[in-house]
């Protein structure tokens, strides 16, 4: 049997209007310590999120997910963040904030293959 690694995640939550706390999970981020690794996959169903809010800013949404798989993939295209290690993004990431997409509460598990775990929870919990 191979080693596993413990790997932490939180899915990613659109609400399009804070006030009434509806959401839609959009995404997932995975960090795993052992194994050096920080992902985030998203996915979203833009039907959904419109039968929520038919006036969300789809632009928007789309915009601060693909912000959030900046942050994780690192480099200079992360700003400040990505010279971070990947715990420090991770739990900069998984801060708990006020915004149209927001982390939900972080899990744990174990994995041989952090990026299958990612993309497994992505098709388990947001598709």
């Amino acid at each position: 049997m191979s080693a596993r690694d413990v790997y932490e995640y939180a899915l990613l939550r659109v609400v399009p209007r804070v006030e009434r706390g509806e959401c839609c999970n959009a995404g997932v981020i995975l960090y795993c310590r052992g194994q050096s690794f920080i992902a985030a996959k998203t996915h979203l169903d833009e039907a959904r999120l419109l039968a929520l809010d038919p006036s969300v800013d789809l632009a928007g949404v789309r915009a601060a997910l693909a912000a959030v798989e900046s942050v994780c993939d690192g480099g200079a295209a992360a700003g400040q963040a990505g010279g971070d290690d990947p715990g420090r993004r991770f739990r900069w990431l998984i801060a708990p904030r006020s915004t149209v997409v927001q982390p939900g509460p972080v899990h744990t598990g174990l994995t041989v293959d952090a990026k299958a775990e990612a993309e497994r929870l992505l098709a388990l919990l947001v598709r």
